[in-house]
């Protein structure tokens, strides 16, 4: 039996997670609950099916089909779901949808090298991201060794908290990491994601010992973390610690709230918001101003 883990999606002619065109492999499983996130369906790892009731046109295929008797609006019964899919097979209207499926490392390697020859001419390659790609380390080191023997580049979008030694190996496979730091304040960070931010700093520290180039992302949202001093001292942070690191804003979005929708979930963060241009561009400055390059992959 092959090496098989958990993935949310395989998205071809990826452009912003890395240089040219990639596809970026997201892997479910993330240790963070992070109040803004856009991929909840990441969370755990298992198959998951969603329910769209929006596309939803009360066919009422999706029940004969279903082993388990589900009704049409799933999210009323969704314990009883066993995530088959085959109320997704019979859906004229892609209502329902695998969120998270359990694939097998070879045929997720056969997937992505029917693109070869876009990684080839855009200088692309693969990205790895999530949910959490360091959640599932066997996996991850299976595939990136695998990738690396093809020759292809590889990135990695990460939250950071992982242990360093589980995945020491195939973060020396990449060119580039992405690595997330919410927040610099520990009880903040701890309110906004559920953990401490005491593993992703340390994690910071330990980059240097791998030859990739860094991007330090910060997710900046409006009523969490933008302001002057978190910026401020994240930037420090990051110059005393990995100096040849660049860092990233990326301005919070809404665009994963549908997500919320198809898991029955409900999204009550009304109170966050997106920084303007004009803020963007203050912030990028504090960062410069601390010594730090900026890096803009969006």
């Amino acid at each position: 039996m092959g090496v098989k883990g958990y993935i949310m999606q395989l998205q071809p002619f990826s452009v912003n997670d890395g240089d040219g065109i990639r596809t970026t492999i997201f892997m479910a499983g993330c240790p963070l609950r992070c109040k803004w996130c856009s991929n909840p369906e990441g969370f755990a790892k298992n198959p998951l099916v969603g329910w769209y009731q929006r596309k939803c046109i009360g066919c009422g295929a999706c029940t004969e089909a279903c082993p388990q008797g589900i009704g049409i609006n799933m999210n009323l019964e969704r314990e009883k779901c066993i995530a088959c899919g085959k109320c997704v097979d019979v859906c004229p209207k892609k209502a329902r949808t695998r969120m998270v499926s359990l694939m097998d490392a070879d045929d997720v390697l056969k997937q992505i090298h029917k693109h070869s020859i876009f990684y080839q001419f855009s200088k692309g390659g693969i990205s790895f991201s999530g949910g959490e790609c360091t959640s599932q380390p066997a996996f991850l080191d299976y595939l990136t060794e695998q990738i690396y023997d093809m020759g292809y580049s590889m990135d990695m979008e990460t939250c950071g908290h992982f242990e360093f030694e589980k995945v020491r190996k195939a973060l020396a496979r990449m060119d580039l990491i992405f690595m997330d730091l919410k927040h610099m304040d520990d009880e903040k960070h701890r309110f906004f994601t559920g953990v401490s931010n005491k593993q992703t700093l340390q994690n910071i520290k330990h980059l240097n010992e791998i030859p990739a180039d860094v991007v330090i992302r910060i997710p900046t949202i409006g009523g969490v973390n933008s302001d002057e001093e978190n910026i401020r001292s994240s930037a420090a942070y990051v110059h005393a610690n990995l100096p040849k690191a660049k860092m990233e804003l990326l301005p919070y979005h809404k665009f994963g709230t549908i997500k919320y929708e198809a898991l029955g979930i409900p999204y009550e963060h009304d109170e966050f918001y997106r920084p303007s241009k004009e803020e963007i561009a203050q912030l990028k400055e504090i960062i410069q101003s601390e010594g730090v390059e900026i890096a803009d992959f969006t």
